[in-house]
């Protein structure tokens, strides 16, 4: 099954993103599963590289990752990333800079998306 998630929500703060992650880490671990994330305006920080949070805390750059190592993609609004003053080099190595035109694609690709 390809699976798109699209997610709105900053890292921490609320848990959507979180949940966005943790879904799509489950099911990447399933054989036939094909896994795409695309971060949109606040969730463009989900790809921030050197995150660093309370111990015991959830870490959103580890499942970003861990989902990346199992053949899964990331993509981030470029548009998004900007008004954030997130840039290319500070993204975790994986995750793409992206556009709308992109998100449509990967939206005639999928058989399910999942919005958080």
């Amino acid at each position: 099954m390809k699976t798109l998630f699209i997610l709105n929500d900053p890292p921490y703060g609320t848990e959507r993103s979180y949940n966005g992650f943790r879904l799509a880490r489950a099911l990447s671990k399933h054989d036939g599963n094909e896994i795409r994330l695309f971060l949109l305006g606040d969730a463009a920080l989900c790809a921030k590289a050197g995150q660093k949070v309370p111990q015991g805390y959830y870490n959103i750059e580890f499942f970003a990752q861990s989902i990346l190592k199992r053949g899964g993609q990331i993509g981030v609004c470029g548009v998004c990333m900007e008004a954030r003053g997130l840039k290319d080099e500070e993204m975790i190595q994986g995750a793409e800079h992206s556009t709308l035109e992109h998100l449509a694609e990967w939206t005639e690709w999928a058989d399910k998306v999942l919005v958080f």
